[in-house]
């Protein structure tokens, strides 16, 4: 799963990443690997910090654009932007915004599609727990709610 989470950052890192100046080339890997760790970052936190509920109901029912899980997505990639790369905070936010919105709707879009089991909710939610607990019942009973 966060191979493929990789790949489907990748895909949409064209205008934020890819073409952007103030990026080198040299940094595009390292950029989008920061992206996914980004956002891998946060949807664990969810969970460790037991808002298991609020991700459930995120990609459940995505209002993404005014979400405070994209927010703090938004954020962690833009700080990491500035204090690694050096990139401006204005500009850094601003490639953390157009890329992470994005890519978070298609990962919400992947995980509804039933052919697409690496993004299927459970397991995506069981691949960040580490697997230590299968989460389809869990998940299953708060869909319902």
């Amino acid at each position: 799963m966060f191979e493929k989470l990789f790949i489907l950052v990748k895909n949409n890192a064209g205008k934020a990443i890819i073409d952007n100046p103030a990026i080198p080339v040299k940094y595009h890997e390292a950029v989008i690997n920061e992206a996914s760790s980004s956002i891998i970052e946060v949807l664990k936190n969810q969970m460790e910090t037991g808002r298991i509920k609020d991700l459930v109901s995120y990609f459940q029912f995505s209002g993404i654009y005014n979400n405070a899980l994209v927010s703090s997505m938004v954020n962690k990639f833009a700080n990491k932007l500035n204090n690694f790369y050096g990139i401006d905070p204005t500009l850094a936010w601003a490639t953390a915004n157009a890329l992470i919105p994005p890519v978070m709707q298609e990962l919400v879009k992947q995980s509804k599609n039933e052919q697409n089991k690496d993004f299927a909710l459970t397991s995506m939610l069981s691949k960040l727990n580490g697997n230590r607990a299968d989460l389809s019942g869990l998940v299953n009973q708060m869909m319902v709610a």
